[in-house]
Parts: structure tokens; sequence; C-alpha cells
């Protein structure tokens, strides 16, 4: 995909970014999630078993202590939780580079350029995955970053204000911004999630479908079957084990 940056983006370049994100959730998320995750909560040595704790658990979620109903008591949290929020915690700057192929920006230290479908102006975007992914040190490199271009826009007689300069954070909402955004946001805009997405694709509800898409990935391989022999696999050496 070629994006000109000099106009708005048009149906063909919102669906290649909601394809992309498929693709990126097949390959890096989907599998990972099912070649590692599943396959490793099904084994008993996996866990730290509490013997006071997993058969009242099990009576709790399900209304019996059998080897099954504790398998699942085991499985789920891991499957479902823990594992894959540390899975695409580790590839989400991966999905980023992904997500936005062909909008590259070649000025130092911005991500990609885009024409703001809500004000009209080009915007300079320095990409963020979520609402807690900067440090302290970020702050002062990414406004040393934006007063840089600026400085060179100046230079070359370019019309580039303060809100042309952005930080776009791809998922949460603003409520959420850690104090690091906080302070950037003092200076330069700091946009996040929807309102985000609103600006770079000129559709209201993208945010929403572009989860909606990624969500649709885990029916193509029947992900439920996947975690309920995960949870059978762990029940006969539960079974093996304690009863």
């Amino acid at each position: 995909m070629t994006f000109t940056n000099e106009k708005e983006m048009d149906d063909k370049q919102r669906l290649e970014i909601i394809e992309n994100a498929k693709t990126f959730f097949r390959k890096e998320i989907v599998q990972n999630h099912i070649d590692g995750a599943c396959k490793r909560a099904s084994k008993l040595s996996e866990y730290n078993i509490n013997p006071f704790l997993f058969k009242y658990l099990a009576n709790f979620l399900t209304g019996n202590d059998d080897s099954e109903s504790i398998a699942r008591v085991l499985v789920l949290p891991r499957v479902l939780g823990s594992s894959i929020n540390t899975s695409f915690g580790m590839k989400i700057q991966s999905l980023i580079s992904f997500l936005f192929q062909g909008l590259g920006s070649t000025t130092q230290g911005i991500d990609i350029e885009f024409i703001d479908a809500i004000d009209g102006r080009k915007k300079y975007c320095q990409l963020k995955a979520g609402p807690n992914t900067i440090n302290h040190d970020d702050v002062t490199t990414i406004i040393n970053h934006f007063n840089g271009v600026r400085a060179l826009a100046r230079t070359n007689n370019l019309n580039v204000g303060i809100n042309d300069m952005i930080v776009g954070v791809v998922y949460g909402d603003e409520s959420e911004l850690s104090s690091h955004y906080k302070k950037i946001g003092v200076t330069y805009p700091v946009i996040i999630g929807k309102d985000f997405w609103h600006r770079l694709t000129g559709k209201d509800d993208f945010y929403f479908d572009l989860i909606d898409a990624v969500g649709e990935v885990a029916l193509e391989v029947d992900a439920s079957k996947v975690v309920e022999q995960t949870i059978k696999t762990l029940a006969k050496e539960i079974e093996a084990k304690y009863h």
C-alpha cells in the first residue's frame, strides 16, 4: 500500500489495516497461544498447586470437585489471562510495525504521518502501544524529537504547529493514561484509542471494527476445542495423582 500522506484514508486502506491485524494475530498470537500456552497448561508440572484450595475452587466454579473441574480451574486463568497477556505484551511493538506498513515517515523520531480526519491537518505521529507503556526517560526523548521536527520545519518554512505533533496510543482510554503521558500532554497532544483511530482512518468506530476483527481470528481455529482438550489432558494427570 502506498499512503500519499496528503489525503485522508480511504476504505481500501482501512481494510488493509484490518487485514494486517488479522494476519498478525494468526501468525504471531494464535499459533503461539495454542503451541505454547495450551500445551504448557496441559501439564501438571507447570502449576504450583495449593492442595487446600484446588478442590474448593473447583466446587466454587462447577459445583463438583472431580478431576476435570479441578483442571478447568487451573487451565482457564492460565490460557485466558496471564499467558496471553504476557505474549501480547512482548509482541505489541511488532504488531504496531505490522499494522502500519506503508504509513511510515522518513522524519527522524516520527513513526507515521497522516492527514487528521477531524481537523484536516497533517500529523507527525510517534506511536505507542498502550496507556502505560512509556517510562520517565521516554518523556524527554519524545518531547526533544518533536521540538527538533518543529525547528526543522521552521527552517524549511513549513507550517507545523504544536498540535500537529502527536503521540498516538494504539489502545486504551484517556482516563487510563499514565503520568508520563500526561507530562507530554502538557506540551503536545496525546491521542489514544478510539479518538486516535478516528483521526487516522476517518471512521468513528474503526477502533471497535479492529477489536472485532482480531476477535474473529480465534473462531478460525475453533479455539474452544483446543481449550477443552487441554483441560481433559490435565485432568488425566490430576486423576492419577490425587484420586
